[in-house]
């Protein structure tokens, strides 16, 4: 009798591998260059697409004390998961599940009296006590307090500490041009920053942390390192400011790699149009691959090459650096492979972190986009393999 395993991977040809030491050896470093600041290991997205659980474990077990998602669903999949370190998670609607996130200790963030309003209420209906950040704009423009709104948002949060529904444990910001260090905003932030926490501090609040630095501050501005760092792209290997320094240079190693097999290869003559619309067009006769992944699982449609696009993301076969060729597709894109050597089942590194393969910067740069978006869009249908210590073998 025949059975079918239908848990498989959806694309059992293709991987996102994920190098578990090596983000363990990242949060090592930047623990030591935060100073005597704690480590928030962000690992919103999944972990940036790297896998929310697995990378939550090995950043806490090289040393983060704290870490940190957008949504609360994600903190709470980490409370499920049997996670008890410190989880802040930011990104609340109104009419949020605050109760579960009083009941599973998880940290939230407020922005406005309406936000402290309802944990208040969750802390009330829980029987325990809320931890709350206060988070201040102090010139970024997206969330937080703005300046002339932040007495209200402090009085109205001190005014529910004093009732013993929820504990103000940190106050905190976010930069806007930390990937730019030399940037004259950096400073005025800062000078915000410390002007709202000395605010906040008059007017009674003793917070347990005040945190301010993302990656590229953790690594370029010590002045904002605070209590706490929130270092978000450099766990996971890569430069939050590369036309400054690469990862390398931080002591920083990537720890995705995206891999795929060939299949099919075939010999077409010259002239023959590649993909839809024909942007690419064979200049000789030559060998063309086909890799099993698309815009569905990730790969951007601006890794295109040809006419009207842009020099297709490098992609590396057999030891030899290719180009994409053509439109990228929805579950497939095209190599032009010349005369290599080359057949069906042959492996493909999109990238990676290894010697010789192209990365996840080389591609934001093909893309015209930044590596962030490159490791964090691969979808879930791409099974994640894990490699490094601690990691069960079949």
């Amino acid at each position: 009798m025949v059975t079918h395993d239908f848990a498989r991977p959806s694309v059992p040809h293709a991987e996102v591998r994920v190098d578990l030491d090596a983000i363990r050896a990242n949060v090592a470093e930047l623990a030591v260059r935060a100073g005597g600041a704690d480590v928030m290991a962000v690992v919103k997205a999944d972990a940036y697409g790297h896998g929310l659980v697995p990378v939550a474990r090995a950043a806490l077990e090289a040393g983060a004390s704290w870490l940190g998602t957008a949504v609360l669903t994600e903190a709470l999949a980490l409370r499920a998961a049997g996670v008890t370190a410190r989880v802040l998670a930011w990104l609340c609607a109104p009419g949020e599940r605050w109760s579960d996130a009083v009941a599973a200790d998880v940290d939230v963030s407020a922005s406005a009296p309406w936000a402290v309003g309802e944990i208040a209420a969750a802390a009330r209906e829980t029987g325990r006590v809320a931890r709350v950040h206060l988070k201040v704009d102090s010139g970024l423009g997206r969330s937080g307090a703005p300046r002339q709104a932040w007495a209200g948002l402090v009085d109205e949060a001190l005014k529910a500490q004093a009732e013993g529904v929820l504990e103000v444990v940190g106050l905190w910001s976010h930069l806007a041009f930390a990937d730019e260090p030399g940037h004259p905003e950096n400073a005025a932030q800062l000078e915000a920053f410390n002007a709202a926490v000395a605010f906040a501090e008059s007017r009674g609040a003793r917070p347990e942390v005040r945190h301010l630095a993302n990656s590229a501050a953790t690594l370029a501005l010590p002045d904002t390192h605070f209590d706490l760092v929130r270092p978000g792209l450099a766990v996971y290997g890569l430069s939050p400011i590369p036309d400054q320094v690469a990862s390398a240079d931080v002591g920083l190693r990537p720890a995705m790699s995206v891999r795929a097999r060939l299949t099919l290869v075939k010999r077409v003559p010259a002239g023959h149009g590649v993909s839809y619309s024909h942007l690419y067009t064979t200049d000789r006769e030559t060998t063309l691959g086909l890799v099993p992944l698309g815009y569905a699982d990730g790969v951007p449609r601006h890794a295109s090459s040809g006419a009207g696009a842009g020099p297709g993301a490098p992609v590396l076969v057999n030891g030899v650096t290719r180009r994409v060729a053509g439109r990228v597709c929805m579950d497939q894109f095209v190599l032009d492979l010349r005369d290599d050597a080359v057949q069906a089942g042959d492996e493909v590194v999109l990238f990676g972190g290894g010697e010789g393969e192209p990365t996840a910067q080389q591609w934001a740069e093909a893309c015209q986009t930044i590596s962030y978006e490159i490791v964090s869009r691969f979808a879930p249908r791409l099974p994640r393999t894990y490699v490094g210590a601690g990691v069960e073998r079949p």
